[in-house]
């Protein structure tokens, strides 16, 4: 039996076996033999398929919205806002009756976080603030946890358009510990414009409950002297 070899158009090479007399008629022998350059190619467009599909799909937005209420004594109570949007390391922030009453804010900041069992956070932010306090102020949230035990800090300097003395500083540390985590207790303080109150520096305690992407916080400041409440509802969407 003799043997043909033909290339086609595209360079790949068919053997064809010629019948012999003798024999009974058998099918033409076909092999298909592709050229490096094809295999190549194929292998290139997988890994690239491959690669598309198996990235992770990119991270959506992240919202928050905590409502303080504040039952202020010999003083004007008031419910503060504060909304929150994160992407990656974008966070956004927007604010009313935060930094004093009848005043907005709104902010924006970089977002870092650090470590497993250690874990920090921290974001850097500069704000503009408008309403019966108007300025600038940079600040920053830092929060580092371990295990059951969280330190967490908001703090800010507002430098006020109408007077230097009008400028401030804004604080508020805490130091929580969940024994169950639906359950939080912990000590408090913080240094505000938005109420008067006999001592510059209000400290205090807390108490707050969460279930699922909602939490419920009550602050008491100054037991025992001027005590003042702060409810808090926020969740997280």
């Amino acid at each position: 039996m003799n043997e043909f070899i033909i290339n086609d158009p595209d360079g790949n090479m068919l053997h064809f076996g010629e019948i012999s007399p003798d024999v009974s008629p058998q099918p033409p022998t076909f092999l298909f033999k592709p050229k490096r350059t094809t295999l190549l190619r194929l292998a290139a467009l997988l890994s690239i398929t491959t690669a598309t599909y198996s990235q992770s799909p990119p991270k959506s937005w992240d919202y928050s919205l905590t409502v303080d209420g504040f039952i202020v004594p010999d003083d004007v109570s008031f419910v503060s806002p504060t909304f929150t949007a994160d992407h990656n390391w974008l966070h956004l922030e927007a604010r009313y009756n935060y930094e004093n009453l009848r005043t907005g804010s709104l902010w924006i900041g970089y977002n870092f976080s650090a470590g497993k069992n250690l874990t920090l956070n921290l974001t850097p932010m500069v704000g503009g603030i408008f309403g019966r306090t108007a300025g600038v102020a940079p600040g920053g949230e830092f929060s580092l946890a371990y295990k059951k035990i969280e330190l967490s800090f908001s703090n800010e300097y507002v430098f006020a358009f109408s007077r230097r003395s009008d400028s401030f500083y804004y604080a508020w540390p805490q130091l929580t510990y969940s024994p169950f985590e639906w359950l939080k207790v912990g000590g408090a303080a913080q240094s505000t414009k938005a109420y008067q109150t006999k001592l510059d520096v209000q400290r205090g305690f807390l108490v707050g409950v969460a279930r699922k992407n909602t939490s419920f916080t009550t602050y008491v400041f100054n037991p025992g002297i001027s005590p003042t409440v702060v409810l808090e509802a926020r969740i997280e969407f």
